[in-house]
């Protein structure tokens, strides 16, 4: 098993990750300055999830097969660029309350988290993290290689979970406060 400095040397890589805000964490910190911190807290979850299915994934030789066939990989990432149009053309699309601020369309949060979970899980970004980095910290001669994998994953997940709270409890205060210094609702 991964001994503390193997530890150390990943949760580091990780945060670097986290450094880096892709596609997920722009949704989740758009979300909780709209709609709140709860709201952004709920995307998180959907993300973490999406980050878990990437482990499974990744753990079952999948990341493997999407990185080394192109068309896979192409395929994943034009539905991942296409939700993401679908996304921002909807909320263009969206009718303005006021001339000042268009109207946020508030959904449920099932749907927001169905939301985190798609733009998570179809980030061939996330695919190739662990593709590239996860096999860096698993030892043949430690156990399974499968077992370490999912354990990896667990502590990446886990990390996913803790950051994707503490952002929206920030970016979550900020647009409230937004909201009422300029007296927008």
């Amino acid at each position: 098993m991964l001994n503390i400095t193997e530890l150390s040397a990943f949760i580091l890589v990780v945060f670097g990750l986290f450094l880096i805000p892709g596609p997920a964490v722009l949704l989740m910190i758009t979300r909780s300055a709209h709609e709140g911190t709860k709201t952004g807290i709920i995307t998180g979850l959907g993300i973490a999830t999406g980050d878990f299915i990437h482990v499974l994934l990744a753990a079952v030789g999948f990341s493997a097969i999407l990185m080394t066939s192109t068309a896979a990989f192409n395929i994943v990432k034009i539905a991942g660029a296409a939700y993401l149009l679908y996304m921002g053309i909807r909320a263009l699309l969206a009718k303005a309350s006021s001339i000042k601020m268009p109207d946020v369309v508030q959904e449920s949060l099932l749907k927001v988290y169905r939301h985190g979970i798609l733009i998570e899980a179809l980030n061939p970004k996330t695919a190739l993290f662990f593709l590239a980095l996860f096999p860096q910290f698993v030892n043949a001669e430690s156990g399974t290689i499968v077992t370490q994998f999912l354990i990896l994953g667990v502590i990446f997940v886990v990390l996913t979970v803790i950051y994707t709270t503490i952002l929206p409890v920030f970016t979550g205060t900020i647009g409230q406060l937004i909201k009422r210094g300029t007296g927008i609702n």
